[in-house]
């Protein structure tokens, strides 16, 4: 069993840590009536707590919002929820299509993670539906060769898939013993490699605080793409992930790294805490 921080993140999505940028593209995106938005990352990158603060923003007296999860971590009140049962036949893809018949608005599935249970997400994007869901991908982009992979033809993966938010947790510097450093030459070259400029960085002396870590907390840094008619056109071309991710840079997409690096040069955390989750190119 999962015990998740039921405090302010679940109930409020502008906690998240989405710097302006990314707030408002993933609000763009679960504001739009139909069409699949995915949360991906590894076990324990914070996953269901966007899910859980995207339901909560979207959650009124207009809406039928249902959901079909492994297990029920979080209960919301006025929101359908339904837990995963094999033994019953209750799965992903059982509870998918037994929800479809009940009229929904919008539809969480805790995780998509076979063939029939995304086979059944993507027609109901198609047929008026949002749709929430994880993966467990490794960036945003591979959610897109994931879907392939799992047997979506590509013209229904460009139909149906809105965006993808790709997230990993770090450690927040101590805020009481937090001290301001010259960067080091190697963290210079990283942040010039990526574009960005760097004077200081902070890190945690060590306190009582922090238990002297030098951490307290964590935060999430993002990547959110935005699945627009270029990119929509080189899924349909089965174009290469290569020519996905140059169109993602000219639709100015903040790649995790990127986002990691913000965060250090706001002093919200450090260039090891970074680059322990995310790769740099």
């Amino acid at each position: 069993m999962r015990i998740l921080d039921m405090g302010s993140t679940l109930n409020d999505i502008e906690k998240l840590g989405f710097n302006q940028h990314n707030f408002t593209r993933f609000t763009n995106m679960i504001s739009k009536p139909n069409g699949i938005v995915l949360i991906t990352g590894p076990t324990g990158s914070g996953k269901s707590s966007t899910l859980y603060a995207a339901l909560n923003k979207l959650n009124s007296e207009e809406v039928n919002i249902i959901t079909i999860e492994d297990p029920v971590e979080y209960q919301i009140e006025g929101i359908n929820q339904i837990q995963v049962n094999p033994n019953v036949g209750m799965t992903f893809a059982a509870g998918l299509r037994s929800i479809l018949r009940q009229d929904p608005n919008i539809i969480m599935v805790g995780e998509i993670r076979d063939k029939e249970t995304v086979e059944v997400a993507v027609r109901a994007s198609l047929t008026g539906h949002l749709v929430l869901s994880t993966m467990h991908t490794n960036d945003a982009l591979s959610s897109v060769t994931r879907m392939l992979d799992m047997g979506v033809e590509p013209f229904l993966v460009a139909s149906s898939l809105s965006g993808v938010v790709a997230q990993r947790l770090v450690r927040r510097v101590c805020r009481d013993c937090a001290e301001a450093h010259e960067p080091t030459k190697r963290e210079m070259g990283i942040f010039l490699k990526r574009g960005i400029s760097i004077e200081t960085v902070w890190k945690g002396r060590g306190c009582s605080s922090c238990n002297m870590t030098g951490y307290r907390g964590r935060l999430a840094i993002h990547e959110v793409l935005a699945v627009d008619n270029e990119l929509r056109r080189a899924i349909m071309n089965e174009e290469p992930v290569m020519v996905l991710r140059e169109i993602a840079v000219r639709n100015k997409t903040i790649f995790l790294i990127d986002d990691g690096l913000l965060k250090i040069k706001q002093g919200l955390t450090t260039t090891e805490e970074v680059l322990r989750v995310a790769i740099t190119e």
